[in-house]
């Protein structure tokens, strides 16, 4: 088992520069988010041959490994041109991944094609391209065509279901990758989107079971509550907009104890990350906490 820190937060640091500010935070661990100078959001990677060998040494200067990486591409755009740049993308990522020994990658199961795109292929009509069945048809394509490269490559893609995604709760993103049957798809447990994913913590960690492979961590309060007052978003009935916080443990109410008592349960053994980003002006203090705070959760609950 092995935690990481997702450095968001810390991220006007050069690739350089990064392993060494880790380590001094107490992680041995990078979960590699998305960055404008290694792997962008909805483009091509930027992580150039010296980047990734410059980077490659300060990890080992440092002590420190690059537990996964974070592509986010439109491989689930029901246009076709979207869809197969995002896999064009998606082969480039994993020849990042292997270069830089890399074995997980996680992502979600995607949002379909560029709001942009979206409004304008409609604009006027009736006629909604993006749907969950379109969108779903299309991240299916897309996984006809990188599993078999995953796993020739010996790579983990580990997948969540986010909050406006054309799926949004673990089931049936549980049935999806167990239905797919590859080795090389995994399913993530992000902590912060809990009150979108469904009601019941354990019963959906169960029912992940072996399929867990990646555990993001950070605190969130449940929208639900309240009367669905926990925000208040003006105008009334804005039924699109999908609200959550990345906060320190403690600062929401993500029931963790339960979360990482059945994590104990059904065997878990991969990969922890902490993922805060709402404190970037107290990054280090919160990184630090988070640091402490999961592993005396994993002390109590994983061995």
């Amino acid at each position: 088992m092995q935690i990481a820190l997702d450095p968001y937060m810390i991220r006007h640091l050069s690739l350089s520069e990064l392993p060494g500010a880790v380590a001094e935070l107490g992680y041995d661990q990078i979960e590699l988010s998305p960055r404008s100078d290694f792997l962008d959001w909805w483009v091509m990677p930027r992580a150039t041959a010296p980047r990734m060998a410059a980077f490659k040494a300060a990890m080992r200067s440092a002590g420190v490994g690059l537990a996964s990486l974070q592509p986010m591409y439109r491989w689930a755009s029901p246009f076709e041109d979207e869809r197969q740049w995002a896999v064009r993308c998606w082969k480039k990522a994993i020849e990042v991944a292997v270069e830089m020994d890399c074995r997980l990658m996680v992502s979600e199961f995607g949002r379909g094609a560029s709001p942009e795109r979206s409004v304008a292929a409609t604009a006027g009509t009736a006629l909604n391209l993006n749907t969950k069945e379109a969108c779903e048809a299309a991240w299916f394509r897309s996984m006809d065509e990188l599993l078999p490269i995953l796993e020739r490559e010996g790579i983990t893609l580990s997948v969540e279901p986010h909050p406006e995604d054309w799926i949004e709760t673990y089931q049936p993103a549980c049935d999806i990758v167990r239905n797919l049957g590859s080795q090389a798809l995994k399913l993530s447990f992000i902590a912060p989107h809990t009150f979108y994913y469904g009601e019941d913590v354990a019963a959906m960690v169960r029912e992940a079971g072996d399929l867990l492979a990646h555990v993001r961590v950070a605190d969130t309060f449940n929208h639900k509550k309240s009367s669905q007052l926990r925000y208040i978003v003006n105008p009334p009935g804005s039924s699109q907009v999908r609200v959550h916080q990345h906060l320190d443990i403690g600062q929401g109410e993500v029931d963790f104890e339960t979360l990482f008592k059945t994590l104990g349960e059904v065997g878990f053994d991969g990969l922890i990350s902490a993922c805060v980003f709402a404190w970037e002006d107290r990054a280090a203090d919160s990184s630090r906490f988070m640091r402490d705070q999961l592993q005396a959760l994993v002390n109590r609950h994983l061995g």
